[in-house]
């Protein structure tokens, strides 16, 4: 059975199980997890009733499939808040001065060291253009909150 789902984080998904006892057991010892948020904290959302057809079995192929790839994304989101935690831990958050922060350390007028801010996208095209490094940090949904 397909369910559409929704997590504490009001992020909606959807998950297959083999029945709704299944569902029901596995949401109570906290096997079902928001792919998004990876919170436990999952109910059953209003969903309308499926109409059977000949196509249930390719059907359920692609929500493996999709399935498989919200774990990838689940997985990648939460690398992705590990890169953006530690850049802010160790690094200086120089704010809209950063293009100009980094040249200077591009062309060595003052010291390198880690720092992170924001640029508009002209400002990252001639920072690339000119041949400095730099690496773009992604705006969580928990910072958005």
């Amino acid at each position: 059975m397909k369910f559409t789902l929704h997590c504490d984080n009001a992020h909606d998904f959807e998950a297959w199980f083999r029945s709704n006892d299944d569902y029901e057991t596995q949401a109570r010892r906290g096997f079902v997890e928001c792919p998004v948020c990876g919170s436990n904290q999952v109910q059953k959302a209003l969903m309308a009733p499926a109409i059977a057809t000949g196509r249930a079995k390719d059907e359920r192929k692609q929500a493996i499939m999709v399935a498989a790839g919200k774990a990838m994304q689940r997985e990648l989101m939460q690398k992705m808040r590990e890169i953006t935690r530690q850049v802010k831990d160790n690094a200086d958050n120089v704010g809209a001065r950063f293009p100009e922060e980094a040249r200077k350390m591009h062309y060595g007028e003052t010291d390198a060291k880690p720092i992170y801010g924001t640029a508009t996208t002209d400002e990252v095209e001639s920072l690339v253009d000119e041949g400095v490094e730099i690496m773009p940090l992604v705006d969580l949904p928990e910072e958005q909150n």
